[in-house]
């Protein structure tokens, strides 16, 4: 569950983490209210799950009454790469010194959790990575360690934050981990992280993502329900028990196994495509199974092919050929499918789609070319259109 920045920040705040004064609104005379009470100057703030806010015109700053109704009535209602913005937060404006960067995660290959930090806060953390590794610290933390104050200490010298900012950012971090393990998230992240003119840090922003799995512990979760924007891709996959992520790309991916469809994506990117979803079957690839798949990424108007990749391991390839066929008659696809069946029983697998009549499926031999396949029909046909 992905909270907006605002809910973020209240969650925050319950472990002591220190977030700007402010408060949601969701009309302009509420926006309003919101600014005369904490007082002048504010920062008006779109309320959208998408990166980009401040360069879509949805982040203002307002120096008075005026100012606050011009920029709450242009920023409601704004289309922010497809996120159509219905709150706002409006915070005491920061007089900032200094802008930085830090996040607690998963790394799951390490089977460790993983914090991050960096003095060059305010941009994606992708984009420092790219341009400036090193100026990520990075720290795996053993979860029966836990960080102590030493341990945060070191990090935030090491990331070269600045000596005024170093004891404050290390309490911080040291509550942050705390939100991450109590709070049962799989992501905090403070971008950026402010060092102020008068020598406070604070959080400026608020990205959390708490983990579905955890919701039985926390009855408190259910303020959030109902408010987040809702993929309708995701919500149907969800009643359908499939591990689906929406995306935004044009080629549909089914796969069975969390690293086989990871692969898969990557491939797709690879020969120049875009991947229009995450979607593992897991062990199971039956006649249900399939339908319910193919119906979910057949909601998805932007896709124009669909890449079926499954590996035969405990799962049979024959069965999973019929089973792609039996769903092929119980739901009409708008894309061709490009299916690619390699382990137990592949060849008869072939066989199967092969003796079938259906013009809808496309077999290939291998990971890479059903991939091609995949991407170059995609874009023959977003080009001339379904």
């Amino acid at each position: 569950m992905d909270l907006f920045e605002y809910q973020g920040k209240q969650y925050f705040a319950r472990y002591g983490i220190p977030v700007s004064q402010g408060g949601v609104a969701d009309t302009v005379s509420e926006a309003v209210a919101v600014a005369e009470k904490i007082g002048y100057p504010v920062v008006v703030k779109a309320q959208v799950q998408v990166g980009g806010r401040g360069k879509a015109g949805g982040v203002k700053l307002a120096a008075d009454r005026f100012e606050v109704e011009l920029h709450a009535s242009n920023i409601l209602g704004l289309d922010i790469k497809g996120h159509v913005v219905k709150r706002l937060w409006v915070e005491h404006a920061t007089d900032i010194a200094a802008e930085y960067y830090a996040s607690f995660t998963l790394d799951r290959a390490a089977k460790l959790h993983l914090a991050m930090v960096s003095a060059e806060g305010g941009v994606e953390i992708e984009q420092v990575a790219e341009e400036n590794p090193g100026a990520i610290a990075r720290r795996h933390i053993n979860p029966l360690d836990g960080l102590p104050i030493e341990e945060a200490r070191a990090l935030v010298t090491e990331a070269g934050l600045d000596e005024a900012a170093r004891d404050e950012a290390a309490r911080i971090l040291v509550d942050l981990y705390r939100c991450y393990v109590e709070g049962d998230a799989d992501l905090v992240e403070i971008n950026p992280l402010v060092l102020t003119t008068d020598n406070r840090v604070h959080a400026l922003d608020a990205k959390v993502t708490l983990d579905d799995d955890a919701a039985f512990r926390h009855p408190e979760w259910e303020e959030f329900a109902g408010i987040g924007e809702i993929d309708e891709r995701e919500r149907l996959a969800h009643e359908k028990g499939l591990n689906y992520i929406g995306l935004d790309g044009t080629v549909g991916i089914i796969a069975n196994g969390a690293g086989l469809a990871m692969s898969t994506l990557d491939v797709v990117n690879q020969v120049g495509g875009s991947a229009a979803n995450f979607l593992d079957i897991g062990g199971g690839a039956n006649a249900d199974v399939m339908a319910n798949a193919l119906e979910v990424i057949n909601t998805d108007e932007k896709v124009e092919a669909i890449l079926v990749n499954i590996f035969g391991g405990i799962v049979r390839c024959d069965e999973v050929a019929r089973g792609i066929l039996t769903a092929l008659d119980r739901v009409e696809l708008s894309s061709p499918i490009v299916l690619r069946l390699d382990g137990t029983n592949a060849t008869e697998a072939r066989q199967i789609i092969a003796g079938a009549s259906s013009e809808k499926v496309i077999s290939e031999p291998t990971m890479l070319s059903a991939a091609r396949r995949a991407v170059e029909l995609a874009e023959s046909r977003s080009g001339g259109g379904k």
